[in-house]
């Protein structure tokens, strides 16, 4: 026969001494509020050209994840699935020998013919693209500005 005693019948507690259930664990993740500012076609779809997001981690990505579940039309609006959507056949072709160093961020973390987005004023790409780290108080621009041809 095994005998319990009242402690182990308790609800575990934390060292706070609420319940251990309601305690935070060290895999939930911190939220991140960022200023999201958008131009263009964005702004249309959200009708609005500023506002505050919080997401839960600290990223770029994390963020990209969060906004695009709630507003499902900004992924198709902002992300190229594939190289031919993030090109245009009228942009200039690039030098055989680039100067400097030139980063593109990989096929499916691109964004569509002239979309950016921007943290803090610099192309994510020339940052270190959607695992950019960002940190409270941070701007997100979406950029897809209103091309109007002749």
């Amino acid at each position: 026969m095994t005998q319990t005693s009242e402690l182990a019948e308790s609800p575990p507690t934390a060292a706070d001494g609420t319940d251990a259930e309601d305690a935070p664990t060290a895999a939930t993740e911190a939220e991140t509020t960022v200023t999201v500012r958008c131009t263009g076609h964005v702004r249309t779809e959200l009708d609005e050209h500023e506002f505050e997001y919080a997401f839960e981690g600290d990223t770029l990505r994390a963020f990209l994840d969060e906004l695009f579940e709630e507003y499902p039309q900004l992924q198709e609006t902002l992300i190229a699935e594939t190289e031919a959507d993030a090109t245009h056949s009228g942009w200039a072709p690039a030098p055989d020998e680039p100067p400097g160093t030139w980063t593109k961020n990989p096929v499916g973390e691109q964004t569509t013919t002239y979309a950016r987005i921007l943290v803090n004023g610099h192309f994510n790409e020339n940052e270190n693209g959607f695992d950019t780290e960002l940190e409270a108080g941070d701007r997100v621009a979406l950029v897809y500005p209103f091309v109007f041809c002749c």
